[in-house]
């Protein structure tokens, strides 16, 4: 049985424009489970034990920050943290999409909702011939937003009929986690582009050279 796992995860919100978060993307992973990840999940299970993380859902972007769950972790930990789930990303067999939305340009939620129902409709169309081929293609989304949920079953259930929908735990989820980091770093492509990576996120990096050079330019290559 010719199976495929989708974990979608988004960063920014559907409502109106805000400065401090410009911008909302929605981010998919694709794994095609004949490849078996456990011994790579037990691994970085095992890795989290060290910062007491076994049963932890990494979020990256409030890693990155200090926030949260990481308040009290120096500089030195997160980025251990950060690179562990990295180099689990790094060498995993999947493929990812991530569809990008300027608020600036769509300070509307109908507008917003209609905008990511089309591109994602459009990849779904250009990469139909490969998700037809499979017996199932499971999409697993944890169902934060109700919006996106919305779009996800709307899009993939026209598209497809052998589609199923999960809502799942992202504690439970690895690559859930790492759609959660590609969604982080495809956020700060986005803001070096426009020259407003925070000092925080360069301090974080080192700078915004390596920033590409150790972790965007790597995983950009499993990018569709």
């Amino acid at each position: 049985m010719k199976e495929w796992f989708v974990a979608v995860d988004e960063s920014g919100s559907f409502g109106k424009f805000d400065r401090h978060s410009p911008y909302y993307l929605v981010t998919l992973v694709f794994h095609d489970q004949a490849h078996d990840l456990s011994g790579d999940i037990q691994r970085l299970d095992e890795a989290m034990k060290q910062f007491d993380l076994q049963d932890h859902a990494i979020h990256t972007a409030p890693l990155i920050r200090r926030e949260g769950n990481y308040i009290d972790l120096p500089t030195v930990t997160r980025k251990q943290i950060f690179n562990r789930l990295f180099y689990f990303a790094r060498n995993t067999p999947f493929t990812y999409h991530t569809v990008v939305v300027d608020k600036r340009q769509l300070n509307d939620p109908a507008l917003l909702n209609e905008w990511i129902a089309k591109r994602l409709a459009a990849f779904l169309t250009a990469h139909l011939e490969a998700f037809t081929a499979l017996d199932k293609l499971v999409v697993c989304y944890d169902n934060g937003q109700m919006e996106l949920n919305s779009i996800l079953t709307s899009v993939f259930g026209e598209a497809l009929n052998n589609v199923e929908f999960r809502k799942i735990l992202s504690v439970n989820y690895r690559l859930a986690q790492v759609a959660d980091l590609l969604c982080t770093l495809e956020l700060l492509a986005l803001k070096a582009e426009n020259k407003s990576l925070t000092r925080s996120e360069l301090a974080f990096f080192s700078s915004q050279r390596d920033l590409y050079r150790h972790y965007i330019d790597h995983l950009r290559k499993k990018r569709i």
